[in-house]
């Protein structure tokens, strides 16, 4: 085993550690590679990836750890790993390079740079040699290296193309007139088209969760009333729920599935997918009432909560896809397995259950063993009609089940987990829980929560209200981007009504008031994805399209639009309008990639909804009217308590002023700034919300 070490050992990244054994002269980004490589006129070859990406340790196996390759690299080039959970900034302007240069992307991702960092040629996963259709990665090596010393007009022709392909992606025509119901309500219907009917989900393998996009039709089918729309979440969500995606035994989701029907996953776990996959599964039970949904959710949030969080309250960003060299072996089953843990009874109606039998449905490439995912494709009342028996018998024997299975997989080794925290990321969770909290009516997500709020802002908060992007082993660094202070901001909006204190509402507007200062773009609108100190790159980017999280602008217009109705600064909302006014072209040619913008728009089009129930927290009545309040589905309210008599300086104008309806705790909707008739009985109130 290499003992040696290079630069990346002392790094706190556990993806940048992972490679600190490696042959290769790695370097970190930072100034010390870049002056290496403009002193010695070497080509940059910059290596981006993250410690959850299954190719990328693939790569590191074949190419990064044989001796010649890394030669080669530590020869011609000076190298540079970076995590991309860390500095998306980098990892978003070199995609770009690469998605113009090959039509398309992905990660390990491969870029190589001149020595002032503009790129000219790049790629994803190279093999060790040639396969798969793909260059062998010495034999392009070799080519880059040349090219760079005997063909410099060449480079230099390839990097203007791709610095004037920046500048156009970067580029937006403003269309106000796109901002308008008709925009929301083709885009969704664009959307629907592409939907699998069979098996749910957008388009065929490989097939990604697409949470926004199921976002938008719940909110149109609460427009609408049109079934095809919630028909197109149903079945996502139920097949989602059956499928080798979802942990059937701990919960949560992995990354993505490789096929058409979510069988087999990359099994990767991904803080954010599982936090914006929770919040999907509420607004789902919310919507449908189905148990089913509410199951998951809760699941899927016992499971962030157990597995994903640091003692002082912080998440984690993500679980490896492998486990002693093979991908998903954690999570595989054989039959005998089953057959050996369980009661012969209960072993016959798991293996029906999770549908494992000898054959499996898995195997790993170069592993001759087939394995099964354990799936959930028959129904608890299907199960007990198979083995004639009652379905409270059967639903208890496979509670018995999953618990005696879990308690078995917890001895096994555990694939990698990355235990940096990362701020935006934990926004997204704290979203999700405080969802949980008030729909599921679970005061220990709301406490998960809080912990979450309050480690960023003991770990993770700079001077004058900034904050930082990453913390790992007591060490955090980097300045926050566009993504953090908007994505904390939209979390403290949600503990701030979850819980009535204004001081979550205070820093959610410091949080707001960095970008307004540092990141807007003053005369074109929206927002540059990093602030104006920020280290300056080829490329200040504006991000407009959903990737694995939300787009920055679109979440930073729905939080300066709250923030505006919430505390009366026609900035914010100013801010947030000149934003949807930028992209409006995007969202009506352009919906596939801006689905979360498209229902920030819906919520601009239809004007703020705010509930407003007067009454003290603790009051049994208050508690029935904020339940129903909290749990009805109407996409983009905000719901406020407000107790008779208390200071309301920090409450919306909407919620000034109200009284009780005779000395009751009373409730109003309060839709485009006009209020109706106060309503004392929850049953009133749903009908409000519903109509």
């Amino acid at each position: 085993m290499r003992v040696a070490t290079n630069r990346l050992a002392s790094e706190t990244s556990p993806y940048l550690r992972q490679h600190a054994h490696n042959p290769v002269d790695w370097y970190p980004w930072g100034d010390e590679a870049l002056e290496r490589a403009r002193r010695e006129n070497k080509p940059i070859l910059l290596s981006i990836g993250y410690s959850a990406c299954h190719w990328c340790h693939v790569m590191e196996r074949e190419s990064f750890e044989d001796e010649a390759i890394a030669a080669q690299m530590n020869r011609s080039f000076v190298n540079i790993k970076v995590d991309r959970e860390e500095r998306p900034d980098l990892d978003a302007i070199y995609m770009n390079a690469v998605q113009m240069l090959t039509g398309s992307g992905g990660w390990p991702l491969t870029v190589f740079l001149t020595p002032d960092g503009k790129p000219f040629y790049g790629g994803t996963y190279f093999p060790p040699a040639d396969r798969y259709g793909r260059p062998g990665f010495p034999r392009v090596l070799e080519g880059i290296a040349q090219a760079y010393r005997d063909s410099p007009s060449e480079v230099a022709r390839a990097t203007q193309q791709l610095m004037e392909g920046f500048a156009r992606i970067s580029t937006f025509t403003a269309n106000a007139g796109a901002l308008r119901p008709e925009t929301v309500a083709r885009a969704a219907d664009a959307l629907l088209q592409h939907c699998d009917p069979v098996n749910g989900g957008i388009g065929g393998a490989p097939k990604f969760p697409n949470a926004p996009v199921f976002s938008l039709f719940l909110r149109r089918y609460h427009s609408t009333g049109r079934r095809e729309l919630l028909e197109a979440v149903s079945l996502v969500l139920s097949k989602m729920a059956q499928g080798g995606i979802y942990d059937q035994l701990g919960g949560g989701f992995h990354r993505y599935s490789v096929d058409a029907t979510w069988l087999v996953p990359h099994f990767e776990k991904m803080l954010y997918d599982n936090a914006q996959l929770a919040v999907l599964y509420l607004d789902g039970f919310a919507a449908t009432g189905d148990p089913a949904f509410r199951r998951v959710a809760s699941e899927t949030l016992d499971y962030m909560a157990r597995e994903m969080r640091h003692s002082q309250g912080g998440f984690y960003s993500t679980e490896d896809a492998d486990s002693e060299g093979e991908e998903g072996k954690f999570y595989l089953w054989k039959k005998d397995e089953l057959e050996g843990l369980l009661e012969p009874a209960d072993a016959e109606l798991a293996c029906r259950y999770f549908d494992v039998d000898e054959l499996g449905n898995f195997a790993e490439p170069g592993v001759s063993e087939r394995r099964s995912i354990l799936t959930a494709k028959l129904s608890i009342d299907q199960t007990a009609a198979l083995f004639r028996q009652a379905p409270d018998e059967v639903a208890g024997k496979l509670a018995r089940v999953r618990a005696i299975l879990l308690a078995a997989r917890e001895k096994r080794i555990k694939p990698e987990r990355d235990e940096k925290v990362l701020t935006s990321w934990n926004a997204l969770a704290i979203r999700a829980f405080v969802k949980g909290a008030t729909m599921l009516e679970e005061p220990r997500y709301l406490e998960v929560a809080r912990a979450a709020a309050a480690f960023i802002a003991a770990n993770l908060s700079a001077p004058q209200g900034h904050l930082l992007r990453t913390w790992h082993d007591g060490l955090a660094k980097y300045p926050a981007y566009l993504d953090d202070y908007a994505f904390l901001a939209a979390a403290l909006l949600d503990l701030f009504e979850a819980t009535g204190e204004a001081a979550y509402l205070a820093r959610a507007r410091e949080c707001c008031d960095v970008p307004v200062a540092e990141f807007a773009d003053r005369e074109a609108g929206g927002f540059f994805f990093t602030g104006s100190a920020h280290e300056r790159l080829v490329d200040r980017p504006k991000i407009a399209f959903d990737g694995s999280i939300p787009s920055g602008n679109a979440v930073a217009a729905e939080t300066m639009m709250r923030l505006g109705y919430l505390t009366g600064d026609e900035t914010y909302t100013e801010l947030a309008r000149a934003t949807l006014g930028l992209f409006g072209e995007v969202l009506e040619r352009q919906p596939f990639g801006a689905a979360y913008m498209l229902g920030v728009l819906d919520d601009s089009l239809n004007g703020p909804l705010e509930v407003v129930v007067v009454g003290a927290r603790d009051d049994a009545a208050t508690r029935a009217l904020v339940r129903v309040a909290q749990q009805t589905y109407a996409p983009g309210k905000s719901v406020l308590v407000t107790t008779p008599g208390e200071p309301a300086a920090h409450l919306p104008e909407a919620a000034r002023g109200k009284a009780q309806l005779a000395g009751r705790p009373t409730a109003y909707v309060c839709k485009s700034f006009a209020c109706s008739e106060p309503v004392t009985e929850p049953a009133a109130l749903r009908a409000l919300l519903a109509g």
